[in-house]
């Protein structure tokens, strides 16, 4: 009787074992074969083979060919890894679906904690705590759901398939199918059943990390910055003797890419606020000259297009950024120091210390903390970017005798997801009180709905708002002379301008001297705020363009433009060769007077001999 029940039990246990090792297999192949599901960071299952998986199954068979069965160190040592396969299976399919780039682990793992933990501020203490708990459960129930999966088909599955010949011909079917993916023989037949593998991605990474740690292979790795070093060999009346003591500010616009001019949805609702900022440019005796250049990133990472505008070095490989923190490579901001110019870093963005900002340069560096916004907080960055200039400008005001400046400024409240948009608020003083907007306004700019799954009406607001605020500031009176280059830093996520979309980012040119602008324009910008579709480069040729266009003489190829008479700025005074600032004179560059006065005043650390003009 026992003995029959045994029987019975018999088919019964190998039957659920059989369907135990299949449903490791396909386990195991499904989560390495993970697909996004567009545009949420959420993914969905794929029917087509994991090439990981299929190595696996591969590892398998031979260890346990070898050994018979494998040891629990072994087991474990095989779960970990595959653990980190699953991972970067998820990450490589949802950054470029969320952020339009390839995952890059090296960045990506410094990034992303920062973000979380600016996230989780927003909320009470017990709800980061328990999405913490949740997360390092879900990777506990995770590791242990792949070790059962890992152990299932060492001790049933392989064994198994290594003594049914049936199973031969299906495992090598699937490798051959891996191996001519990986080949690129046919991928149009093997796309179909084959998805992309991770592995890849992490040997690059690890070459990467070797190369930064092996001695001497950073200066490999870095390219040279020829513009910038020889700006620093030359005397700072020769590098940026065209400025003539003007200021120097530079704004990088978050999420301002290419597809304000682009996209058949965004262009047309963004037009008519462009128009009305040239129109209000215009007005205050504002030119402009526009061009597209290649940001270094895209929808994330903005440091390194800072930082490759800052350096003259292309930094869209996102390790050379972190070499380049290691150097002492020169930056734009060192340049301008070394000349007598005051230099700041303005990042409101920022409420945390940040080390790497010594290697910028900066004489003074400003984050969130130091501008004491005491309105409401709007959105993850809680600070409206014209709250931070006007604040900037109360704490920092030009006076007579203040030190040319050079300010460097990126924005922070058009990031991602675009929402709330500030309320505008054209008056500056009450933007600087305590109740910037009114409580109306702060109430409903609170209690609007950011949808993370189409963020494109929130994108057109933001920036309708963005030119509003940089119309306003630059309407207002000035005490001298400064030239503005207004950057995009990237285009924003795919989820807001699609799928393939370029790197390309717009840079405007702002100065009220023509001359000084046709620099620019033959470099193949163009006058206006509508730039030519064509590229003139990535941000470090943006760099070189700017040190040619500031050098005190015009490149060769530059001086047939710079002495048209319809371009030349009128002259406002003699040589000064004291290093005492002199009286400031009033003139007029091109047909629109300046609201204020032509000044080159310097301190006394600034260069002996200087050339006024406006």
């Amino acid at each position: 009787m026992r003995a029959g029940a045994e029987a019975g039990r018999t088919p019964r246990r190998a039957l659920f074992g059989a369907a135990g090792a299949v449903a490791a297999l396909l386990l195991i192949n499904t989560l390495l074969s993970l697909k996004n599901w567009w545009p949420t960071p959420a993914v969905l299952p794929d029917a087509r083979l994991s090439p990981e998986a299929v190595g696996l199954w591969l590892l398998l068979l031979a260890l346990v060919a070898w050994r018979r069965v494998i040891a629990p160190w072994a087991l474990n040592l095989l779960t970990v890894a595959t653990l980190a396969l699953v991972l970067g299976r998820y990450f490589n399919v949802t950054v470029p679906t969320l952020f339009g780039r390839p995952v890059n682990l090296y960045w990506d793992g410094q990034q992303i904690p920062t973000f979380l933990w600016v996230t989780a501020r927003e909320h009470p203490w017990y709800v980061g705590t328990g999405a913490a708990l949740g997360a390092v459960l879900g990777l506990l129930g995770l590791a242990l759901l792949l070790r059962w999966a890992l152990r299932t088909l060492a001790q049933r599955a392989v064994p198994f398939a290594l003594r049914a010949r049936w199973t031969w011909p299906l495992t090598g079917a699937a490798a051959l199918a891996v191996g001519l993916h990986l080949a690129g023989t046919v991928p149009h037949l093997t796309w179909h059943a084959v998805t992309d593998p991770i592995t890849p991605t992490y040997a690059r990474q690890s070459l990467l990390l070797a190369n930064a740690l092996l001695p001497g292979r950073v200066e490999r790795v870095l390219p040279p910055s020829p513009a910038l070093d020889a700006a620093m060999q030359q005397p700072p009346e020769q590098a940026l003797g065209t400025l003539a003591g003007r200021d120097v500010v530079v704004v990088f616009l978050e999420s301002y890419g290419a597809l304000v001019y682009d996209d058949a949805q965004i262009a047309p609702r963004l037009a008519p606020a462009r128009a009305q900022l040239a129109a209000r440019l215009q007005a205050r005796g504002w030119h402009v000259a526009s061009a597209f250049v290649k940001a270094a990133t895209f929808a994330g990472a903005s440091e390194l297009s800072h930082l490759s505008l800052l350096s003259g070095i292309d930094l869209s490989d996102p390790l050379r950024h972190d070499l380049l923190l290691t150097t002492d490579r020169p930056t734009l901001a060192r340049l301008f120091t070394r000349a007598g110019y005051e230099s700041f870093g303005l990042y409101p963005a920022l409420s945390w210390d940040w080390a790497e900002s010594r290697f910028y340069g900066f004489e003074r560096f400003l984050d969130g903390r130091d501008l004491g916004y005491r309105g409401p907080a709007l959105g993850y960055w809680k600070i409206p970017d014209a709250f931070s200039i006007a604040r900037f400008e109360q704490l920092h005001p030009i006076e007579p005798g203040t030190r040319p400046r050079f300010l460097f400024f990126p924005t922070i409240t058009s990031h991602l997801p675009f929402g709330p948009v500030p309320p505008h608020q054209p008056d500056w003083e009450r933007l600087l009180s305590d109740d910037p907007f009114g409580a109306e306004a702060s109430q409903r700019a609170m209690a609007s709905h950011v949808d993370w799954l189409d963020m494109r009406p929130n994108y057109i607001g933001m920036f309708e708002y963005t030119y509003r605020w940089l119309g306003d500031w630059l309407e207002r009176p000035r005490p001298r002379e400064a030239v503005v280059l207004l950057v995009g830093d990237h285009q924003p996520a795919a989820s807001v301008s699609g799928e393939g979309a370029s790197w390309d980012v717009p840079v405007h040119v702002l100065s009220r001297d023509p001359a000084l602008l046709a620099r620019f324009t033959a470099q193949g910008f163009v006058a206006g705020t509508e730039p030519p579709r064509a590229s003139i480069g990535g941000l470090h040729d943006l760099t070189a363009a700017m040190l040619r266009a500031f050098a005190a003489e015009a490149p060769t190829r530059l001086a047939a433009t710079s002495a048209n008479p319809d371009h030349r700025a009128t002259p406002c005074s003699a040589t000064s060769t004291s290093t005492t600032s002199s009286s400031p004179a009033n003139c007029s560059s091109g047909p629109t007077p300046t609201p204020a006065s032509c000044t080159s005043a310097r301190s006394a650390a600034a260069p002996a001999a200087a050339t006024s003009r406006c």
